[in-house]
């Protein structure tokens, strides 16, 4: 972890830099949709919403991160098990690629096993999240509620067994389509 780096929970009044923050992380991506920054606000206003695993990256007062891990449902026969969905995590462009990204990763992973969650959902790229232990969701029998590559659905255990015995659909909010 980089010395002066704080992970901590977001605060009401730093929404607006998040979304500057989030709106700058994604403008040059070839996979966003340059939504990113109104979904979080978007769903910041929903019942998937848990303030705790809304997290920023403070590096010397200068927010240069964000994660946000909100609530989903697999929908297994009768039966519905909660899990979380990662998105989005966003690093400004001058501070990508030192590892600011995976120690939000890795604190929300912490945060979400404090509240009870075994998994975590991800839509993302195939290259960058199996790191952080994500692996393809097919493989656990769990399927996205809309059309998404293989590779780039994948799912962590955040403990041992997490998915055992489940499978099924993945209910996302709306505001993910």
């Amino acid at each position: 972890m980089m010395k002066d780096l704080i992970i901590r929970q977001e605060k009401e009044e730093d929404y607006p830099e998040i979304f500057n923050l989030i709106e700058e992380a994604f403008r040059e991506m070839e996979m966003a949709d340059g939504d990113e920054h109104y979904l979080v606000d978007r769903l910041r206003k929903t019942e998937a919403y848990i303030p705790e695993l809304s997290l920023v990256a403070d590096l010397n007062g200068k927010l240069v991160g964000h994660i946000l891990f909100t609530k989903i449902w697999i929908q297994d026969g009768e039966q519905k098990h909660p899990s979380l969905i990662l998105a989005p995590v966003s690093v400004l462009p001058e501070y990508q690629r030192m590892g600011i990204g995976g120690e939000l990763i890795q604190e929300g992973h912490r945060i979400a096993v404090e509240f009870g969650y075994q998994s975590v959902l991800v839509i993302g790229h195939e290259d960058y999240y199996p790191r952080f232990n994500y692996r393809i969701a097919s493989n656990y029998g769990l399927k996205a509620p809309f059309e998404v590559p293989d590779q780039n659905c994948m799912v962590c255990e955040l403990v041992e067994g997490g998915l055992e015995e489940i499978s099924g659909v993945v209910e996302i909010s709306e505001l993910f389509y």
